[in-house]
C-alpha cells in the first residue's frame, strides 16, 4: 500500500491540488492500493499531551496510524516551504506516530519527497530536513527528492490545475516510487 500525504493543516492550501493530482494519476496507473492523506482535514483537538501517551492517544491519531501508516509499505510526501522548512504539522503527525506501533510504522518502509514552494528552490531544504527525521525513522527516501517551485505559475489560476511540465515531473516521480 501507498500512502500520499498532503503535508500541510492549512485550508485551501496549493500543496494539496499536487498531491492530489498524484493521487490520481498513481491510482490510474498501479493495482496497488493507495490512499490519501490530507493533513488540513485533521482536527485540531488531537494536538495535546495525550498524544504523546500511548493508552490514551486520541482516536483521531490512532486511525491515522491504522489506516495510513502500519498498512504502508512506501509513502509520498508533498511538502510545502513554511520558514525554511516543511510544516510542523507534519513532524507532529510522524512524532504521534512514534509513541504506538513505532516499528510496524516506519522500519523499512519507503518514501518520495515533493517539495512545494512559491518562491524558486522547491523546498529544498525542507525536503532535507524531511529526509533526515524519515531516515532517523527506519524510512529509506528514494533519492529524487522533486522541488516544485514558484507554484503560482504551474497553477490554472481558476481549476488549480498541473501543467503540463509538472505533470512530466510528477509522473517521473510516480515511475521511480513504484520501482523503488
Amino acid at each position: 500500500m501507498i500512502t500520499i500525504i498532503s503535508g500541510s493543516n492549512r485550508s485551501n492550501n496549493k500543496t494539496l491540488h499536487f498531491a492530489k493530482y498524484a493521487y490520481e494519476a498513481l491510482q490510474k496507473i498501479t493495482d496497488e492500493k493507495v490512499l490519501f492523506l490530507d493533513l488540513s482535514t485533521i482536527d485540531g483537538s488531537v494536538v495535546s499531551e495525550t498524544m504523546y501517551k500511548d493508552s490514551d492517544q486520541p482516536k483521531t491519531i490512532q486511525h491515522i496510524q491504522d489506516t495510513y501508516f502500519i498498512p504502508a509499505s512506501k509513502f509520498w510526501f508533498f511538502v510545502p516551504e513554511y520558514n525554511g522548512s516543511y510544516p510542523g504539522i507534519v513532524k507532529l503527525i510522524l512524532d504521534s506516530m512514534s509513541v504506538r506501533e513505532y516499528k510496524n510504522s516506519f522500519s523499512d518502509k519507503k518514501a518520495c519527497i515533493t517539495g512545494i514552494a512559491s518562491g524558486r528552490a522547491g523546498n529544498l531544504r525542507g525536503m532535507d530536513h524531511l529526509a533526515d527525521v524519515l531516515n532517523h525513522l527506519g524510512i529509506h527516501v528514494h533519492s529524487n527528492k522533486n522541488p516544485i517551485s514558484s507554484i503560482y505559475k504551474l497553477l490554472d489560476a481558476k481549476s488549480n490545475t498541473v501543467n503540463t511540465e509538472t505533470a512530466e515531473t510528477l509522473h517521473k516521480q510516480i515511475s521511480q516510487l513504484l520501482k523503488f
